[in-house]
């Protein structure tokens, strides 16, 4: 027991030790991942000088577009600027002589349709709210 004793108290120190490590590590990987989430406030002037650099960031891209010859406009821009946009589908059928076949198979009348949901009745249209059959 006595040459027992000495070992067993020196392998308790050491668990010890292994533990408090192990503790101290943890304790160190808590407070990492709580900085992280943590960040930084953001006051109004981090906010306002954030915008101005973002603002000087997206003005420096569109010069550099600009220059480059890359500009494209959107098609709504497209559209705004060249008024021969408005007839060109038109202008384009009649250059094709109008031989655009219609399958008028594809197409039914409304009142053939069965739609799920008509608590409304036949005569119900949401678009006009006069034609409320209940009335």
């Amino acid at each position: 027991i006595i040459v027992i004793l000495p070992l067993l108290l020196s392998l308790q120190e050491k668990l010890n030790e292994i533990v408090d490590q192990i503790r101290t590590g943890r304790e160190e990987e808590t407070k990492r991942n709580k900085q992280l989430f943590h960040g930084t406030p953001v006051t109004t002037e981090k906010k306002a000088q954030s915008d101005a650099e973002l603002f000087e960031i997206t003005k420096r891209q569109m010069k550099e577009k600009e220059e480059a010859g890359t500009n494209k406009l959107s098609g709504k821009q497209l559209f705004e600027t060249d008024h021969n946009l408005d007839t060109s589908d038109i202008q384009f059928l009649e250059d094709a002589g109008n031989n655009v076949e219609v399958d008028e198979s594809l197409f039914q009348e409304m009142d053939d349709l069965e739609l799920e949901g008509d608590e409304d009745g036949p005569g119900y249209s949401p678009a006009d709210p006069e034609s409320d059959s209940g009335d």
